[in-house]
């Protein structure tokens, strides 16, 4: 192999001129049929370390560099390497080199030779390099391998544990003996370098050279210390159960790191109590108040809410302007202006009918529409149960937590094959359009026919609050139900009394409902509500019933509607008439800070669905410039007609003080640029006022 290091022949050191001088020990060449040890050669030896001075080897006994050397009985000399030499030494015959001090090359590690009280031993740690062979030593001193049993020991101790290797390298690194005069001739240019003398073995000579006879059997090795392992020992086997034990040292290791980092956070955070696991707090007892922002915040007085009003008021883009301000504590009226007078609420009259819908229904009941068997094979009814917000697409609605068609339609699959679609309608009577409505607000986005089956409250776009609806949703949405079952288009029809329910879907709670018709002002959702109270109270689901169900439960709860005037649930109507107190009348009782009135625990969850000023619903966009004051601070009802505005709810002025107001406007003036914002100024001197 090319690879393989070049030993000397049997003329190596033929015609050497050596004189007899002192003995050197040489150790004998092995012969190609003995059994051979591979290791590690190095190419080049390392500069011995400064705090250790190289000592010389004792198996050549002649200090190295000094050109002449002799041999012992029978034994063949081995100069000194001069000019003549193959290595570049002096003339006077062949040498495999000296080992010292090198001439500018590096070295891998030094030869250290420590003199010892019974035995010297030759150590040498050679990286990985070549291989060569390795073969008997002399018997003049007790050696490393003469020494049985402890082979195997002295290379556990010196020879490293074999660490995982990239594949491309197939042998594993070793440390073992090294053939001195096979380092000499590695490294000739060394013998020039001079050594310290160090104290040197007396020489023995050494015997006769013999045939090496051929191993046949294991006990025959000249290599002792090794007879227990097979002569292919240095394999790629033995990095691999190297790479195990490694692998189990790491794993160890890192249990070990990770027990040492939970004691020190143990220790270093509080010890055990500091990862002990308490048990989770009791719930916490929740009383819907509303109190002042500052304790014992000083009551306003009727003269200093006038004096904060007075000019607001007075601006000419109101119109005629009537008014009521409350102290919801105590009851006291703060501000006056024509509250008794009767004038057009708009969509402020949807406070009516939201404190009527908490005053008699229960929150939590929810609105439910089924679909049942019809009465001939294969056919199946709709049932319209008074819920508009059913959602046509998933994902697009502006109702939070709406049920969808396709849950309606995914229930009926279920119990087979659809052949025919009706819906019922039944559930409400009367006109489909309120007194005075016109048919323009439809196509305008503001309403649609009043049914108890529809989607997404008769819109076209689902997502577009104001956007168009249709004229006919009850169609619209049974069509729908029938395109997704696989049936031909639905048509109107009565449900069979006691018929079997295929499938069944609900809306939100009631609660929900209410502050959603609220926040975005949504006139069919709040007709529907005003015929539940109708249905609840025991009164035609109409208009007309819907309308006497709101006064019947109001009057019964005490609140005064002797003047009031109204014809429908939502305030599309503008022949509606109620007066400005009405208003500030249920507001004070849903404010009053105590519920000591069994009728303000009730209808607390009026105040929290009324829109914010500059944060939600209808007043998202308002209370800029002049007014921005009043933003997060006014919680409030809008009303928007032709002609007409209006603004009520409830207000925190700068003492902490809750105030409850009611404003309704008549004027021919622009009513976004003008009207609107000169009764968001009246709210925001309310914030600003304090009043004391």
């Amino acid at each position: 192999m090319p690879d393989d290091p070049q030993w000397p022949t049997e003329d190596d050191d033929a015609g050497a001129d050596s004189a007899p001088g002192e003995a050197t020990l040489q150790v004998s060449r092995p012969s190609v049929d003995q059994p051979t040890m591979r290791f590690p050669l190095a190419a080049v030896l390392k500069p011995p370390s400064i705090q250790e001075p190289l000592r010389s080897s004792p198996v050549r006994s002649a200090p190295n560099g000094l050109g002449s050397g002799s041999s012992g009985p029978g034994g063949p000399s081995a100069g000194s390497g001069g000019p003549g030499g193959p290595w570049g030494g002096s003339a006077g015959g062949k040498s495999h080199g000296a080992i010292g001090p090198d001439g500018g090359e590096p070295r891998a590690v030094p030869v250290r030779i420590e003199p010892k009280s019974e035995q010297k031993t030759t150590e040498l740690s050679v990286p990985n390099a070549k291989t060569a062979r390795v073969d008997q030593l002399p018997h003049s001193e007790p050696s490393w391998f003469d020494q049985q049993g402890r082979g195997e020991q002295a290379q556990r101790q010196q020879t490293p544990a074999p660490q995982p290797q990239r594949p491309e390298q197939q042998r594993p690194e070793r440390t073992e003996m090294l053939r001195v005069d096979q380092l000499q001739r590695q490294h000739p240019s060394q013998s020039q370098q001079p050594q310290r003398p160090e104290p040197r073995p007396e020489p023995r000579p050494e015997p006769p050279r013999a045939e090496q006879p051929k191993r046949q059997e294991p006990a025959e090795l000249p290599v002792t210390g090794y007879d227990e392992e097979p002569e292919d020992r240095l394999t790629t086997e033995e990095p691999k159960k190297g790479r195990k034990a490694l692998f189990a040292v790491i794993a160890l290791l890192v249990v070990v790191a990770l027990g040492g980092a939970t004691v020190y956070a143990v220790k270093e955070f509080g010890g055990t109590k500091a990862i002990v696991t308490l048990p989770p707090a009791a719930p916490a007892n929740v009383q819907p108040l509303v109190k002042a922002v500052t304790a014992g915040a000083p009551a306003p007085s009727p003269a200093g809410v006038a004096q904060a009003l007075t000019g607001p008021a007075a601006s000419s883009a109101l119109g005629t302007v009537t008014g009521s301000v409350i102290d919801p504590a105590n009851g006291t009226a703060l501000w006056q202006q024509g509250d008794t007078t009767l004038a057009t609420p708009a969509s402020s009259l949807k406070i009516l009918t939201a404190a009527a819908a908490l005053l008699s229904l229960e929150k939590t009941d929810q609105l439910s529409t089924k679909v049942v068997q019809g009465a001939e094979p294969g056919s199946v009814v709709i049932v319209g149960g008074g819920d508009p917000t059913i959602s046509g697409v998933s994902g697009k609605s502006v109702y939070p937590g709406a049920a969808t068609l396709d849950e309606l339609v995914n229930q009926v699959k279920q119990k087979g094959a659809v052949t025919k679609v009706q819906f019922d309608l039944t559930r409400y009577t009367g006109e489909a359009l309120g007194p005075q409505w016109e048919q323009a607000d439809i196509g305008g986005g503001s309403v649609a026919p009043i049914v108890p089956f529809m989607l997404d409250g008769g819109r076209v776009d689902q997502s577009n609050v104001n956007g168009a609806r249709t004229a006919s949703p009850a169609q619209a949405a049974a069509d729908a139900f029938a395109q997704r079952i696989g049936a031909p288009g639905a048509t109107a029809g009565a449900a069979p009394p006691n018929a079997q329910v295929l499938g069944e879907i609900k809306s939100a709670p009631i609660e929900q409902l209410v502050d959603n018709m609220m926040q975005i002002s949504d006139n069919v959702l709040t007709e529907a509500i005003a015929r539940e109270i109708a249905i609840k109270t025991g009164n035609e689901p109409s208009f007309t019933g819907g309308v006497k169900a709101v006064r019947d439960v109001l009057t019964k709860n005490g609140f005064d509607l002797t003047t009031a005037n109204f014809v429908d649930g939502s305030g599309l109507s503008a022949t509606n008439k109620i007066p400005a107190k009405l208003l500030t009348d249920v507001l004070s009782v849903a404010a009053k800070p105590t519920l000591d009135d069994p009728r303000t625990a009730k209808l607390r969850p009026l105040l929290t669905a009324l829109p914010v000023a500059g944060g939600s619903g209808t007043l998202a966009e308002r209370y800029v410039g002049t007014a921005a004051s009043g933003r997060g601070w006014v919680r409030a009802k809008t009303g928007t007609l032709t002609g007409v505005n209006a603004l009520a709810g409830v207000v925190v002025d700068v003492d902490g003080r809750v105030l409850v107001f009611a404003f309704m406007s008549a004027s021919n003036r622009d009513a976004a640029k003008e009207v609107r914002p000169a009764l968001d100024v009246m709210a925001a001197a309310l914030r600003g006022c304090g009043c004391s």
